[in-house]
């Protein structure tokens, strides 16, 4: 019996020395930069911005060196500021509208690029045009189109009779937030379309074939056949979206700055001015740890749907 048995460490250098301890030493020399990278760009910010929202940082710490440990303080004076219940109200409908305005028109579009049709190619390369621009790039032409004296949509309208005046899209507290949505669903569509579009072709032919014959054609077929199959695409496409949304921060920079009257003031900008606008480091890292927290209640839902559907499969 003693024969049989085995040192520990041994096994563990046998397991390292054996035929496979070449690939194993290439896995970990190939995994090696990748957990570096995670742990120096993603885990070690991370930790220290949990850390400091729990300090008196500010701008004389990067002078004295110094920032003295507050507790929760900070997450009182965010819970206590007049502005936070807006800030996360604006989140949340900003967020709604968002993934709303996007899944739908890009349903849509993804039914409609399934067909075949001349030029079908070209049009849906041209879908991910916004895509392609800078984020700020994209708030200055808005902000242009926007504009209530010189801006193009304005001038549409009015010369369709449609308005009388012109709007003031991003200067009335009433419409700046309704405005902001609309500019990003026209860059959440192109992800949109690309994904269900690619989810739409993967469904059998044979299966439209199938119930055309019992004459389900139409919306019936879609209601049958294209929206089950679907489902688990829908789902990944609304749980990212909502994810990507709750964290966007150029387009409403670049647009209205948060105002006006912190009409468009969402948790990602009131952590950005907290910090750079007002340099309090410390509850800036409060409001970003707090959306961290929203975005982490959908990262675990993402998760849990996809080892769901990993498991029926």
């Amino acid at each position: 019996m003693t024969q049989t048995m085995q040192h520990p460490r041994r096994t563990r250098l046998a397991w390292w020395r054996g035929p496979s301890a070449g690939n194993r030493l290439a896995f970990t020399a190939f995994l090696a930069p990748a957990v570096v990278y995670v742990l120096a760009y993603f885990a070690y910010p991370a930790i220290q911005n949990v850390i400091m929202s729990f300090q008196d940082y500010s701008a004389t710490t990067f002078f004295t060196g110094e920032a003295p440990w507050v507790g929760l303080q900070n997450y009182r004076d965010v819970f206590g500021s007049p502005i936070f219940g807006t800030t996360v109200l604006n989140t949340l409908l900003f967020t709604a509208g968002s993934i709303v305005g996007q899944f739908v028109i890009g349903l849509l579009l993804a039914i409609f690029f399934s067909r075949r049709f001349p030029l079908n190619s070209v049009l849906r390369a041209l879908l991910l045009l916004p895509w392609l621009i800078p984020l700020i790039s994209s708030s200055s032409i808005w902000r242009w189109m926007l504009d209530p004296e010189s801006g193009v949509i304005n001038y549409v309208l009015l010369q369709l009779h449609m308005i009388s005046t012109p709007i003031p899209w991003l200067t009335s507290p009433s419409l700046a937030l309704l405005a902001v949505v609309i500019v990003n669903v026209w860059l959440g569509i192109p992800f949109n379309v690309t994904i269900l579009y690619g989810g739409i072709k993967e469904v059998p032919s044979e299966l439209y074939e199938a119930a055309a014959l019992d004459g389900a054609t139409g919306v019936r077929a879609f209601r049958y056949i294209t929206w089950p199959l679907l489902r688990p695409v829908v789902t990944i496409v609304l749980v990212l979206g909502v994810i990507y949304t709750l964290k966007v921060f150029d387009i409403i920079i670049g647009l209205t700055g948060g105002g006006p009257a912190n009409s468009t003031q969402t948790l990602a900008t009131n952590s950005y001015q907290l910090s750079f606008g007002q340099f309090l480091f410390g509850q800036g890292a409060a409001v970003s740890n707090i959306l961290i927290v929203f975005s982490m209640l959908f990262a675990a839902l993402y998760l849990f749907r996809t080892r769901r559907q990993a498991d029926a499969a």
